[in-house]
Order: C-alpha cells, then sequence, then structure tokens
C-alpha cells in the first residue's frame, strides 16, 4: 500500500525555474503543512529549463506532510498569446480579433499539450485548441 492521499493542489500560474514562498505558493502550501522551501527548491529544479515559462502543476499531498508533483505544459492561452505576441485576449472576440493563427501552428500547439488533454486523438485536441482560439478573439487561417 502506497502512502494516503490527503489533498491534491493545482497552482496553474508559477513561473519555471522562479518558484518562492511568496503568494500564490506560501499560503496555499503552508495552510496544508507543507515544507514550502523544499518543493520551491524541487519545483525550480525541475524547471530550470522553461526559465521564464508559466508551468502549472499539480501537487500531491500526503498523510505526513510529504508531497509529490506533476508539471504541466504551459496552458493553451499562453501558447496562443506568445505566438501572436499580443498581451491578452480580445474583450469582445466576436466583434473585435486581436490576431491570426495558421492551422499548421494550432496543429503544433495541439501536439505539445496533447499529453494534458483529456482527448485521445489529434483532431479533438486540435479542436479544443480552436476553440480556446476563437474565444480569445484570433482568426484562424489555413496555408
Amino acid at each position: 500500500m502506497g502512502k494516503k492521499i490527503v489533498k491534491k493542489i493545482k497552482i496553474q500560474k508559477i513561473n519555471g525555474g522562479n518558484a518562492n514562498p511568496s503568494p500564490p505558493i506560501g499560503p496555499i502550501l503552508g495552510s496544508s503543512g507543507v515544507n514550502i522551501m523544499e518543493f520551491c527548491k524541487k519545483y525550480n529544479l525541475k524547471t530550470k529549463e522553461r526559465k521564464g515559462e508559466i508551468c502549472p502543476v499539480i501537487i500531491t499531498i500526503y498523510e505526513d506532510k510529504s508531497f509529490s508533483f506533476i508539471i504541466k505544459k504551459p496552458p493553451i492561452s499562453i501558447q496562443l498569446l506568445n505566438i501572436i505576441k499580443v498581451e491578452k485576449g480580445s474583450k469582445e472576440p466576436n466583434r473585435s480579433k486581436i490576431g491570426k493563427i495558421s492551422l499548421n501552428q494550432i496543429k503544433m500547439i495541439a501536439k505539445n499539450k496533447m499529453e494534458d488533454f483529456n482527448c485521445y486523438s489529434i483532431e479533438s485536441a486540435i479542436s479544443m485548441v480552436c476553440g480556446t482560439a476563437r474565444s480569445m478573439g484570433i482568426e484562424i487561417y489555413k496555408k
């Protein structure tokens, strides 16, 4: 038998190689009784090659206050914004567009994010990325 899981925590906005005990990490892990500095050191070590990139993490906390974590790929929205080089999405995505992206770039994002999705085919992953792009006000063109 393994250790008993007490809690699972998802933290979305942590920069790779740059975790520190300040919010949001400190308060979340501190309330769970986890050694915050130990988490920060392990996280920074695993994400040092992804410095500056947003790397979401899922932390599993066990009964004895030990933990394990899984680092995910950056969110689709962040990847889309990085490709079109814009700060944020459109406030009115159906009226004002913020940029254009090719179907090949969408396929690249879908392949990159495939392991984090809850789908099995690349077509459904592409559909999910297209939906996110449309909801952000990004036009999709075929090349």
